[in-house]
């Protein structure tokens, strides 16, 4: 690196000092609510993080030492502790010489490395964004090579304040790209020092003394992530000025599950005008944008009935060929303002159907959508739900098992279907008799056949008890009695097979069959994060049992499909190609791939009560479709191959998606002219 000059290095050598006066200290706050700590004590060259964050029952718990170079750049870090959902965290970097040397629970290796290189840990707390912040910030053009691999890029998001009058603190958001599929976001004070972060799953950071002022910075981040996400839309939308005929296509019909002859299909202002065999088809008219299908196989769009909505997530739903997504929780002010830029073309993505989330008050609150201390907030937060358009309520783990009741009758006044997770201490059964339309996640279903009394969900028990599944009969009266009900009630599943087969099956350092066709097109932030182990392999939970376990949850998904069930494809991750995934699941399960493929278009559409609008290629339904190569009514795995998606007429490529985003495209675009 370039030597310093005499006043950065002093003003470097002032920002050390002052760590070392003053220890770091940062809230985790998620929807208004401190969820968790991150401190950070500096000691000469050592710098020493406890991060520990308790949200919805689960949360990363680590201890960080590093060591920092005479240019502050990390030369030696250690990480242990536990992650997400228990999983055992143990990480190790060092750089000698031009030599680095790392292992995690995900890789190993050691290469050549210029000072200039950083290490990108893979199970680091959020301080890290700051340290890269600063070295960004020093770097030739702010971009710096990273190990394992890849180039980490520093842009200045926004500079604003924070806090009023002797509080007020001006800061700068910094943008950090390169190695994940989405920008981080750190906010820095004048001094360089880490203020806080632009959000996170678990919740964004901001400095001890300022929770208070956390959604200032929640609004900051939106407001950078909007304006990111307007300018996707803007660079990736195609609006044909007049008709649009989408030819040489073979059209699938899930009503029947068969597939036409090569047809064209007629569109016009976002509707379906026609279909007709090819041969049969006149000539374009001179205002025509004529699509060639190459004859590939042209589908209704895809539902995701488990989905949380991000703006990144909008877009890689278009690219994986999902036109409409059901939201089960998010947070309620955005939400709203994304459904609306959504459909006034603002904004890149899906038809979103929202889920009222509602949860009660606990120390395992999840801290999403209303949280409730008591059974009239709860009553009023249906109200408000079904007053702001809302579809349905979704219940969440910590509500009050008496509550269900009262609760499912005021929304069934004002229309709304409950689903959900069952509350603790409750049961699939009861939750049923009291008003349950949809039961979400397989898991929640089946640990009614899986739990001792008293056990608590509200942990990651609802995670680990699954491994009791191994020696489960599916023929039991319990599981008869489940299914009678689900039945008598017509009640559906939203199953998520493919988050239970990340958190069960992943294991440190491989590569998952759902991720293996496509992880080498990704960056390498997240390559390493989906090979992450989630549960802890011991004595009592061991690879084998987790193995047998989801075995039997496919079994499941098999047995409620003969018994008529109605199953709901969702995928409740941020993973790439997560519901493809399900589908593929499905296949293992037994399910035949047209079914599989009806599942996920028109029975998804009925559910929601908008098959008149959705759900089939026909004259009058809105242009939502998808072109794939392939023909996934015989090789379910086809449906990863989406050339293009049309939602609301509007056209989108998916290689052009992937671009933007910084993935390797996976399918090109298939051949477009407009007639003069």
């Amino acid at each position: 690196m370039k030597v310093l000059s005499a006043g950065v290095a002093l003003f470097w050598l002032a920002v050390v000092a002052s760590a070392e006066a003053a220890p770091e200290q940062l809230a985790v706050v998620a929807n208004g609510e401190v969820v968790g700590r991150l401190s950070a004590e500096t000691t000469g060259r050592q710098v020493r993080i406890d991060y520990r964050v308790s949200n919805n029952g689960r949360g990363a718990a680590t201890q960080e030492t590093v060591t920092l170079d005479a240019a502050d750049r990390p030369i030696t870090w250690a990480i242990s502790g536990t992650s997400l959902f228990g999983a055992r965290v143990s990480e190790q970097f060092d750089w000698t010489t031009g030599k680095a040397r790392w292992t995690s629970q995900v890789d190993q290796g050691e290469a050549d490395a210029p000072t200039s290189a950083l290490y990108v840990a893979s199970d680091a707390s959020p301080w890290m964004l700051g340290q890269y912040a600063r070295l960004l910030l020093k770097a030739p053009g702010r971009t710096a090579p990273v190990l394992p691999s890849g180039t980490l890029r520093l842009r200045v998001a926004k500079t604003f304040t924070v806090g009023d009058g002797p509080n007020a603190i001006p800061v700068t958001a910094y943008e950090i790209s390169g190695v994940r599929l989405d920008p981080d976001y750190v906010v820095l004070d004048k001094a360089g020092r880490l203020f806080g972060t632009l959000g996170g799953l678990a919740g964004g950071l901001i400095r001890v003394g300022y929770e208070d002022q956390a959604r200032v910075l929640q609004d900051v981040g939106q407001e950078v992530a909007l304006e990111r996400a307007m300018a996707a839309q803007k660079a990736l939308a195609h609006r044909a000025l007049g008709p649009i005929r989408i030819r040489n296509v073979r059209v699938f019909d899930p009503a029947t599950g068969a597939a036409s002859a090569l047809s064209t299909v007629s569109v016009f202002e976002g509707r379906i005008t026609g279909i007709e065999p090819d041969a049969q088809t006149a000539a374009p008219s001179a205002d025509t944008t004529v699509i060639d299908g190459q004859g590939g196989m042209l589908l209704p769009g895809l539902h995701d009935m488990h989905a949380h909505t991000t703006l990144s997530r909008n877009l890689t739903n278009l690219a994986e060929g999902i036109t409409t997504t059901l939201d089960m929780g998010n947070d309620n002010t955005r939400l709203l303002s994304w459904a609306s830029k959504l459909e006034t073309g603002e904004l890149a993505g899906p038809r979103i159907i929202r889920s009222g989330y509602l949860e009660g008050r606990s120390p395992y609150s999840a801290r999403n959508g209303i949280v409730a201390a008591s059974l009239p907030e709860a009553l009023e937060a249906v109200r408000w739900y079904a007053d702001h358009g809302y579809w349905q309520i979704k219940l969440y783990n910590s509500i009050d098992p008496d509550w269900v009741k009262p609760l499912a009758a005021e929304a069934h006044r004002r229309g709304l279907p409950v689903s959900g997770h069952v509350p603790a201490f409750s049961s699939p059964d009861r939750v049923l008799r009291e008003g349950y339309d949809t039961i979400a996640h397989v898991n929640q279903l089946m640990l009614g056949w899986l739990l001792k009394p008293g056990e608590d969900t509200r942990s990651t028990l609802r995670l680990t008890a699954m491994i009791r599944a191994k020696d489960l009969d599916l023929d039991s009266a319990p599981v008869r009695t489940t299914i009678a009900l689900m039945k008598q009630r017509r009640a559906a599943l939203d199953t998520t097979a493919v988050v239970y087969e990340r958190l069960m099956l992943s294991r440190s350092g491989t590569v998952s069959a759902g991720d293996a066709p496509y992880l080498d097109h990704m960056p390498v932030g997240y390559q390493r994060a989906v090979k992450r182990a989630y549960v802890n392999l011991d004595a009592q939970h061991t690879d084998e049992g987790y193995r047998d376990a989801f075995a039997k949850v496919l079994q499941t998904v098999a047995l409620l499909d003969r018994e008529g069930v109605q199953l709901l494809p969702g995928t409740d991750t941020e993973t790439l190609f997560a519901l493809p995934r399900e589908l593929e699941l499905y296949a293992t399960a037994g399910l035949e791939p047209s079914h599989i493929l009806r599942l996920a278009t028109l029975d998804s559409s009925r559910h929601l009560g908008r098959d008149a609008e959705v759900g089939r290629i026909a004259r009058g339904q809105s242009a939502d479709l998808i072109l794939v190569a392939g023909d996934p009514t015989r090789d379910i795995r086809d449906v990863r191959n989406v050339r293009m998606t049309m939602v609301r007429g509007v056209i989108y490529y998916p290689s052009e998606i992937y671009a933007w985003m910084g993935v390797r495209p996976f399918a090109s675009p298939p051949p477009t002219e407009r007639r003069p």
